[in-house]
């Protein structure tokens, strides 16, 4: 993700990504198993965070993007000095935007990130410009001998329910979950828990295609397939038309 701390992230690049998944609940079609620049007419977009600082969303979208992912907040502390520059100047240039939560399960409880990170930028509303908030929950950056957060993995289960349900008390909204298959084998045992009702984003780097999914998952609503490229920040596509990505936004 690209986040403030992205340069932490392993990649083939110098920062892969370990193989993740991630998956289409509400809407969206197949993908082609195949690289995500072969993926023609398949909706392009971006994350940002405030690495990215001042982000030209008009020469993104002149470059193809539809859509945007804007990192809000992290725990229940941080938020990100960019986020109304940002979030706002993604929806003057025309894409459909959504905001995005760093998840710190060690740090409160998932009600307490979920409420702070909706007060702070992570709301939604049915006007299909909006994306569902979207919780980024992956390998610790800031202790690598904590990679799970010091949670097992029935309390990271619990963390991500507690989190879901408060965003969509809050919204209307389940959140997008973005992580990787590794670490959801990892950490929260390969839980089904959340496939039935949960649209899910695959960030997988370097590949040919998004690789396996989560368990429970047959197919996924973002890919995120590098760090790098033409758009500023992470570079994803959706799974699915123009048409379902604005359905998909409207809470279709």
């Amino acid at each position: 993700m690209a986040r403030d701390h992205a340069h932490l992230i392993p990649s083939r690049r110098g920062r892969l990504l370990a193989a993740c998944a991630a998956a289409l609940a509400l809407g969206g079609t197949a993908l082609t198993e195949a690289p995500a620049s072969a993926a023609t007419g398949r909706p392009k977009g971006h994350d940002v965070s405030s690495h990215q600082k001042t982000v030209d969303f008009g020469r993104a979208r002149a470059k193809g993007a539809t859509f945007a992912y804007v990192k809000a907040t992290e725990s229940h502390t941080y938020r990100n000095p960019y986020f109304e520059e940002q979030y706002d100047g993604a929806r003057r240039a025309g894409l459909i935007r959504g905001a995005y939560h760093f998840a710190l399960p060690h740090r409160s409880s998932g009600r307490a990130q979920a409420a702070y990170f909706v007060r702070h930028g992570g709301g939604w509303r049915a006007d299909g410009r909006t994306l569902p908030p979207a919780l980024d929950i992956e390998y610790n950056p800031y202790d690598k001998n904590k990679k799970c957060y010091g949670l097992s993995k029935a309390r990271m289960t619990a963390w991500i329910d507690s989190f879901s349900d408060e965003v969509r008390r809050l919204t209307g909204r389940r959140p997008v979950i973005y992580t990787t298959t590794h670490w959801w084998k990892t950490c929260t045992g390969n839980s089904r828990a959340f496939a039935a009702d949960h649209p899910l984003w695959i960030a997988r780097h370097d590949a040919p295609s998004a690789g396996e999914l989560p368990a429970g998952w047959a197919s996924y609503t973002f890919w995120q397939y590098d760090n790098a490229g033409p758009l500023p920040g992470d570079q994803n596509v959706f799974n699915g038309s123009l048409a379902r990505l604005k359905t998909f936004a409207t809470g279709g």
